[in-house]
């Protein structure tokens, strides 16, 4: 069975592995179907995995797979279906899980891909409680980005932000997957979206997937033109993801009790806070990791009614992974790239 293994930083290799025994109590076999690539998978390729974790490592954080054989005890699942899986290997028994908030598993074992192996392999078992069915409309690609790309913006925006129609946002690079996914979401709901890109190419892209005012940020300082755009007021909810080049910038984008939410760090993990604005403007940091599985079947319940829809850059096989991985690495990408399993 072909897999796809990091064997050492910056080094995959196409293997060969032994298929997965039948499905246990609780489990289903899965046939990988398509894999989203994220910028998780460049810090793995990286060596940028901050836990302990073993190589060679099957890659993969995030995808869609049909259900190819049920085990014992399982119910909702028959095989031929499409459902999305959730990225990170959760206990399933503690507070958080049994509340339907897997990303605050207090015995998670680690993210698929990252920490355990992940699901650029052809045939995987899995506990059947992380599978969320993916309505009728939502294809394999679809199913593939729910997870992290949809999901975790779903949970920054709406269970953390708490979003509201009317409201202005900043979205730092709409030219990312969970970016252009962010400027969707909040367009639908009738936000106002400024956004920041990093060529001009992507300028006219960002704006047609909704956003009302697009920044090349290499050319311009986005503060500045934030501030502008709003008359010095500022915006409602910053979505940050970029980390430190951006960080001081987008508290200072922020109007008097706005919002910052973040999920990320790609440019820094550290950087400076200034307190005196943050208490006196009664700003609010949120921080985001994951999401919940109602945030995917949300997410896809989006997609399958046309109200939104997964920006795909390219789809790749596994010969081209390390070119993929290079784009990502280079932020020269639109959207998402696809790594086709079938």
């Amino acid at each position: 069975m072909r897999a796809l293994q990091l064997v050492e930083d910056r080094r995959l290799e196409q293997v060969d592995i032994t298929p997965p025994p039948p499905p246990g109590l609780g489990e289903v076999t899965l046939r990988i179907k398509a894999v989203a690539l994220n910028h998780i998978d460049v810090w793995g390729w990286r060596g940028m995995a901050f836990a302990k974790r073993k190589l060679p490592l099957v890659i993969g954080a995030e995808a869609s797979g049909e259900v190819d054989q049920v085990g014992p005890g399982v119910t909702g699942l028959t095989p031929g279906q499409l459902v999305s899986i959730y990225g990170a290997r959760t206990c399933g028994l503690c507070r958080p899980c049994r509340e339907g908030r897997d990303n605050l598993c207090e015995h998670v074992s680690g993210v698929h891909g990252f920490h355990v192996d992940g699901f650029a392999q052809e045939k995987i078992n899995l506990p059947a409680r992380l599978l969320v069915p993916a309505p009728p409309g939502v294809d394999a690609v679809g199913a593939a980005v729910a997870p992290v790309t949809f999901g975790t913006v779903e949970h920054m925006l709406f269970d953390n932000a708490k979003l509201e129609p009317g409201e202005t946002i900043l979205v730092h690079a709409g030219g990312s997957g969970i970016g252009s996914a962010a400027i969707q979401l909040a367009k639908k709901m009738g936000c106002t979206v400024i956004t920041t890109v990093g060529s001009n190419d992507k300028i006219e892209k960002a704006k047609a997937l909704g956003a009302d005012h697009v920044i090349n940020y290499r050319d311009d300082r986005f503060e500045g033109v934030v501030r502008k755009l709003t008359k010095k007021k500022g915006v409602d909810v910053v979505f940050e993801h970029v980390g430190k080049d951006t960080w001081a910038g987008s508290m200072f984008s922020l109007k008097r009790g706005g919002r910052l939410v973040t999920c990320g760090s790609t440019s820094g993990v550290s950087t400076e806070i200034n307190l005196m604005m943050l208490f006196q403007q009664q700003l609010k940091l949120l921080g985001s990791f994951g999401c919940r599985m109602e945030n995917m079947a949300n997410a896809m319940q989006k997609m399958a009614a046309g109200l939104v829809k997964p920006v795909i850059d390219t789809e790749v096989d596994f010969t081209s992974i390390d070119t993929a991985l290079k784009r990502m690495e280079g932020r020269d990408v639109f959207g998402k790239i696809i790594l086709r399993i079938d």
